[in-house]
């Protein structure tokens, strides 16, 4: 096989020369899209579900919402382990499918299955959450963020409905996770004593709060009735009532009144007479530590088929447009950056390949003394790799750590490869010439 492909390439050898720059050429164009990550995905398609359940024990939520998603989600197609994780407030189910798995088809039909057990799951049970997919080493970029004149909480606020929303935005961006962050809410923190001494109970307070702002905490509340609207029509048009909340703050909050109920004095009960009502956060669950002080940790993720070093570049670029508007907010974005990782590596490929395409021309020129032979080397070397990671390209890899280590190692053996052949055909053909043989070059390189 070997010496029919050197036989066609030796007798059509002008075609041969036209489709290798045509290869050179094609991998040029190509080779810059190939996707970039720091190790190849060697992980099954995965699928995540987390249903938050506050206020309910790990024993509560294993059995109340772990189980029941469990039982559902058993034999979905394709699937091949799934494994639960149940903690107070939270359940978490994975599922992990067979090789080869379509992991969009795979996501529509747990999702099928998530909503048969929806109304099965209790009150305290916020509806289950199917994670995006994300990359094996999904963690592309960790941003730091601190201030020295914006509170912790307002620098919350920010990140979530602006600087997640905008980095969301980003091509190739699956998720993007704040630690430390510190949602502002408005939080009726009931006083027990002051409640026995109005004779008033947690669940009216709850009921009171629910209908107040249009929140169905509780499973029979109004909370989620929309209020009175409707129209009037006018000689001309119909003008839309439109049921407009009137509490804006915690202040508006406490001054709603708990039923019918009087004080002592006559006055009406308000929330305010039974409870703090302030602008507070939840209870952390963890917390991030940036510059020496308290701040945010945003945790940006990437899908499977992203490109590192794009998505790093274009949450970069959003940074940079977000900063402008954000005075006085640090966003420190080199805590955690694979993409630098990358380069380098990218850079030291390319200086060996350039290292070693020098050193075998001047290798070649100082013994066999023939510009051509060390051209054809030079040539080699280069075409070589390019066909290989073409090779890797068509097949969908992606260009990663274990891929630039094989790249290094082979231009070892690409060289080494240029140098023995060229030479040993140089010194054929001198010898065949001194001998006085009539073989033609073809014929000496072929044998």
């Amino acid at each position: 096989m070997i010496r029919w492909i050197v036989g066609k390439s030796l007798k059509f050898r002008f075609i041969t020369l036209m489709l290798a720059a045509g290869l050179m050429l094609f991998g040029i164009v190509q080779i810059p899209n190939m996707p970039v990550d720091v190790f190849p995905e060697f992980a099954p398609p995965r699928v995540e579900i987390q249903t938050p359940c506050l206020g309910l024990s790990a024993d509560e939520v294993e059995a109340l919402v772990s189980v029941p998603m469990e039982q559902a989600l058993n034999g979905v197609d394709g699937l091949d382990v799934m494994r639960s994780k149940s903690v107070p407030d939270l359940s978490s189910i994975e599922l992990l499918f067979k090789p080869g798995t379509d992991i969009i088809r795979a996501r529509q039909l747990v999702q099928e299955r998530v909503s048969t057990v929806i109304p099965t799951l209790p009150t305290w049970a916020a509806p289950p959450v199917m994670m995006p997919p994300v990359s094996t080493t999904g963690r592309f970029m960790k941003i730091g963020m601190s201030s020295k004149t914006v509170s912790l909480m307002d620098m919350s606020m920010i990140s979530y409905w602006t600087i997640r929303a905008r980095l969301l935005r980003v091509p190739g961006v699956a998720n993007v996770a704040i630690w430390g962050e510190r949602i502002k809410m408005p939080q009726v923190q009931v006083d027990p004593k002051r409640m026995r001494a109005h004779k008033v109970s947690v669940d009216q307070v709850m009921q009171v709060t629910a209908d107040a702002l249009d929140v169905g905490i509780l499973q029979f509340s109004n909370g989620a009735v929309i209020g009175t609207g409707g129209f009037i029509d006018t000689p001309n048009q119909r003008l839309t009532i439109r049921p407009i909340s009137p509490i804006f703050s915690a202040d508006d909050l406490a001054k709603i009144t708990i039923g019918d109920r009087k004080k002592s004095d006559g006055t009406p009960l308000l929330l305010s007479d039974v409870a703090n009502v302030v602008e507070d956060t939840w209870p952390l669950f963890g917390d991030a530590v940036i510059n020496d002080g308290p701040g945010l940790m945003l945790i940006v993720e990437k899908y499977p088929w992203a490109n590192t070093l794009d998505a790093t570049h274009g949450v970069e670029k959003a940074l940079d447009e977000l900063r402008r508007g954000l005075p006085g907010i640090e966003m420190d974005s080199t805590i955690f950056r694979p993409a630098d990782f990358i380069q380098v590596a990218l850079d030291n490929l390319i200086k060996a390949l350039i290292i070693g395409c020098v050193l075998v021309m001047l290798v070649l020129i100082a013994f066999l003394f023939e510009w051509r032979t060390a051209l054809i080397s030079l040539i080699a070397i280069p075409l070589s790799l390019v066909a290989g990671w073409l090779v890797l390209y068509l097949q969908g890899a992606t260009l990663n750590t274990m891929f630039l280590a094989g790249m290094v190692i082979a231009i070892g053996v690409v060289v080494d490869d240029a140098i023995i052949d060229v030479e040993n055909i140089v010194r054929r053909l001198r010898q065949y010439r001194q001998e006085g043989s009539s073989k033609s070059t073809a014929r000496i390189i072929l044998e």
